[in-house]
């Protein structure tokens, strides 16, 4: 059985809809785990100040990890690797200890110096936190910077396991990281509160690591620190990475400005938010990020054999796939909002009141999931064609709308009653506290929508013909949306008496078999739309895509 299991995991692959199924098998045990640690920190803490605490916490060593370790990402290092490897094995050796050495001593250079300076990050992001609050946030911050440290060094033995088309491995890794935090609350978070789910996190970040060391002993790739570094080397990897590294921190940038609004509103005002970011990215992982992955290598490669017309349809091809699953399960996620965060996060402290405003503000975020799916479509679609600079500049106007208009629609919540009212009354949480919190996923969704648009038109001015393929299968995708939204919204008020609403039982049975009911008449709408995405992953289907072998980023390409 173990070593059915290792074979599995070395496997390689063939089509789209195998690859991106295949990978989104993957992102769904991720987030099942995820799903479970959510709602065992719900169940501990509530939306409460604690929480607010870890969540903010969290926010520098996040950056740290996104700007500083991107020079040891995985789109960056494994064409290197390849080439070296071309080269002989010295030759690998070499660039592999370069690129640790270098790392280590940059990684722990910002981290000592993040170590002194994040009391004074801490208290500008983080206004509305008390002294002691935030004293236990400079606290957790510190423990939590052995993560960008540790994640650092995965990704750079990521990109080996890659460049050797072991994806399988990789794909693991954020399963145990999971399983490494949700160990760490179990053991840890009822008696040292969140510095035991600190620690729980680096438990995790170590599994994240650790999964990938044998196949690197085994390539004899394992690296050895030196102080001779080879910086013209440096240079070249530093050169691709760092529009990579500036696009990427754009986001976390934006990330953080609405963790430091958060912080100024009522507490539990940062749990809320990040509770409803982490459902919604759900879609995103299992639908965007499977679907752009398992394209990028065939775009580059039709791109560096000049296939223009191929690399477009291709382009277009996965974005149809990408609307396809997006729009129904946005209908589902804003319908059944209540159902999903009572059933995934509802014990314990997270309470009704809990549940209501993180279900509101979810349905907020869920409005943008497909633009957010279709923006790293075009992203990888311009990387793979060399545009790195294109993703960079919309990113940089994205994020400044994002800033400035969450800001003024948070203002404008406060002075406008009506408007007030209008958002309350529309997600039915008229009558809770603390509402202005909605503001914040607002003011994503917009900023997002306008991300993935842009991203739309730019990408359709400089590959023409793009969007003729994608407009059908839109209608079609707004269309069964609309009825898959209807049909829930019926079936949550026939089976409300159906099944005990009080209970968690019947909660989930509620929502399962409304969005079940709608799904089956989202697919007889599709059918009669002779819809040829809904043929073609019944096609897969049955061909039993788990059987299919695991794609990886071809090395040479990325």
């Amino acid at each position: 059985m173990v070593r059915k299991f290792f074979n599995f995991l070395y496997k390689e692959t063939d089509t789209l809809n195998q690859a991106a199924l295949l990978l989104g098998l993957f992102a769904f045990l991720s987030q099942v785990l995820a799903f479970l640690r959510d709602r065992l920190l719900a169940h501990i803490f509530g939306a409460s100040a604690e929480l607010d605490i870890y969540y903010a916490a969290f926010r520098i060593p996040d950056f740290i990890f996104i700007t500083v370790a991107s020079v040891v990402s995985l789109s960056v290092l494994i064409p290197f690797i390849i080439e070296k490897d071309a080269q002989g094995e010295g030759a690998l050796k070499g660039f592999v200890n370069n690129i640790f050495s270098f790392f280590s001593i940059l990684i722990i250079l910002v981290a000592g110096i993040a170590f002194f300076l994040i009391p004074v990050f801490s208290s500008f992001l983080f206004k509305g936190f008390s002294g002691e609050a935030l004293t236990e946030v400079v606290f957790v911050s510190r423990i939590l910077l052995l993560s960008p440290i540790i994640l650092g060094f995965s990704n750079l033995f990521g990109s080996i396991t890659q460049a050797y088309n072991r994806f399988a491995i990789y794909a693991l890794a954020p399963i145990l990281y999971n399983a490494g935090i949700i160990i760490g609350i179990i053991l840890f978070a009822e008696r040292l509160g969140v510095v035991g789910i600190a620690i729980g996190v680096v438990f995790g970040v170590c599994l994240h690591v650790l999964i990938q060391v044998p196949f690197v002993i085994k390539k004899g790739l394992f690296p050895r620190f030196s102080t001779k570094i080879d910086f013209s080397l440096i240079r070249q990897v530093a050169k691709i990475s760092l529009p990579r590294t500036l696009t990427l921190s754009l986001s976390s940038i934006g990330l953080i400005f609405l963790v430091s609004l958060a912080s100024l509103m009522t507490t539990g005002s940062i749990s809320i938010l990040s509770f409803s970011i982490n459902l919604q990215s759900v879609p995103i992982a299992i639908i965007g990020i499977s679907y752009s992955l398992a394209a990028f290598p065939t775009l580059s490669r039709h791109f560096r054999e000049n296939n223009l017309e191929i690399f477009v349809q291709q382009i277009s091809a996965t974005a149809r796939f990408i609307i396809f699953w997006s729009l129904p399960v946005t209908a589902l996620f804003i319908v059944l909002r209540a159902q999903i965060v009572r059933v995934i996060l509802g014990s314990g402290l997270f309470d009704w009141n809990d549940t209501r405003l993180t279900a509101a503000a979810l349905a907020l975020f869920a409005l943008s999931a497909m633009f957010q799916s279709l923006s790293l479509l075009f992203i990888r679609g311009f990387y793979s064609a060399g545009f790195t600079q294109k993703p960079l500049f919309i990113n940089l106007i994205s994020t400044t709308i994002l800033v400035g208009g969450t800001w003024g629609l948070v203002k404008f919540f406060y002075f406008s009653e009506e408007f007030r009212l209008f958002i309350s009354t529309l997600l039915k949480v008229e009558d809770l506290p603390g509402t202005a919190v909605l503001m914040l996923p607002l003011g994503f969704s917009i900023a997002a929508i306008f991300n993935g648009l842009l991203h739309w038109i730019v990408f359709e001015k400089r590959f023409k013909g793009f969007s003729r393929g994608v407009i059908r299968t839109l209608f079609e995708g707004l269309t069964s949306a609309v009825v898959i939204g209807i049909t829930a919204y019926v079936g949550l008020n026939i089976f409300v008496s159906a099944f005990d609403t009080t209970s968690l039982l019947g909660i989930f049975l509620q929502g399962f078999v409304a969005g079940v009911g709608a799904i089956g008449v989202g697919i007889l709408t599709l059918t009669l739309f002779k819809s040829r995405e809904l043929k073609d992953v019944w096609s897969v289907i049955k061909g039993r895509f788990w059987k299919a072998k695991v794609i990886a980023t071809d090395p040479e390409i990325v």
